[in-house]
């Protein structure tokens, strides 16, 4: 059972991995690339040498090849697990990103995109993205590029991956200004489009953080669950062995019937949690549950509680960048 389960939870990661990438290659094929916008990350810089050789070298070619790079660095700090989702989400971003123009009809891209407005399609566009990499992070995976950077930095100093990409996003927008963009209809962009787009650009990373960080935040999010049950033993077994979940066992006493009787407590994520009581019930159906939503859990297997030193000489970083 236990091979059964852990092929079906890594499958199921996969497949939210696969939706996020999608989703976040859409975002540019139909509203990002038509309106010659440019981004942040790995694909900003891909748009923006796309832009420049009047679309000879395609986005998806220049991404796979920064990515290659930027994963061999990240690769032996966030472990091999995360090696191999990324892999897989940078072929199959970079196949999306390369062939998804030929075959999503040029009709509808302008029917959904280009006749709304860039601005729309700034909102649209970096929401989508923001949250495709945000389901894709959330399996221990990612796309690539500064989104490296960030989980390597969320993971040593717990800074926020959203704000992380947002600021790296900042430099990567401004350099288009300094390199020559040519429009679909193959004529060199001028100064002052080239300006609405650096504007633009910065209101999408925006939009692009903000759900990015909504989309983690809530994958993040922890139930607490009391089981009550005379097969107690039983079910505690079973979260601890097919779930790698610690488990509780409280002594109680219903005051109704005056005897004593064993509560199981239960910490798991919530995405968990349904699989989770699935098997409760499949042991006994006539347990008795309650599932609460908590603000917080920090330790082994949840978030890392950051010491008051590590704390301090956080601070002490923070200030010293400001003060140069």
């Amino acid at each position: 059972m236990a091979v059964k389960r852990n092929f079906g939870v890594v499958l199921r990661e996969y497949a939210i991995i696969t939706i996020g990438i999608i989703l976040y290659a859409l975002s540019w094929i139909i509203f990002l690339i038509p309106n010659n916008l440019v981004g942040g990350g790995v694909t900003g810089i891909s748009s923006i040498v796309q832009y420049a050789t009047n679309g000879t070298i395609k986005m998806g070619y220049t991404y796979f090849v920064v990515n290659a790079i930027l994963l061999i660095i990240g690769l032996s700090s966030l472990g091999k697990s995360f090696g191999i989702k990324t892999v897989y989400a940078i072929i199959v971003a970079s196949v999306l990103l390369s062939l998804g123009s030929d075959v999503i009809p040029q009709g509808f891209i302008q029917a959904l995109a280009l006749d709304n407005g860039k601005l729309l399609c700034v909102i649209i566009g970096g929401m989508i993205s923001g949250f495709g990499i945000g389901l894709t992070m959330s399996q221990g995976g990612s796309t690539g590029g500064t989104d490296i950077i960030a989980l390597l930095l969320n993971k040593k100093y717990g800074f926020s991956p959203g704000q992380v990409i947002l600021w790296l996003d900042v430099v990567i927008i401004a350099s288009s200004l300094l390199i020559p963009s040519y429009m679909p209809d193959g004529t060199l962009m001028p100064l002052i489009d080239k300006v609405m787009v650096v504007i633009y650009g910065y209101l999408l990373v925006a939009v692009f953080a903000l759900a990015l960080d909504w989309t983690i935040a809530g994958s993040k999010q922890s139930v607490q669950i009391f089981i009550t049950s005379k097969h107690y033993a039983e079910i505690a077994d079973e979260i601890t062995n097919e779930f790698h979940r610690g488990v509780t066992v409280l002594n109680g006493k219903g005051w109704y019937t005056k005897q004593d009787t064993n509560v199981l407590m239960v910490l798991t994520r919530k995405a968990d949690s349904n699989m989770l009581l699935r098997s409760v019930k499949s042991i006994d159906p006539d347990a008795f549950v309650s599932v609460s939503l908590v603000a917080g859990v920090y330790g082994r297997g949840f978030e890392q509680f950051k010491s008051p030193k590590e704390t301090k000489g956080i601070a002490r970083g923070k200030t010293k960048s400001k003060s140069k």
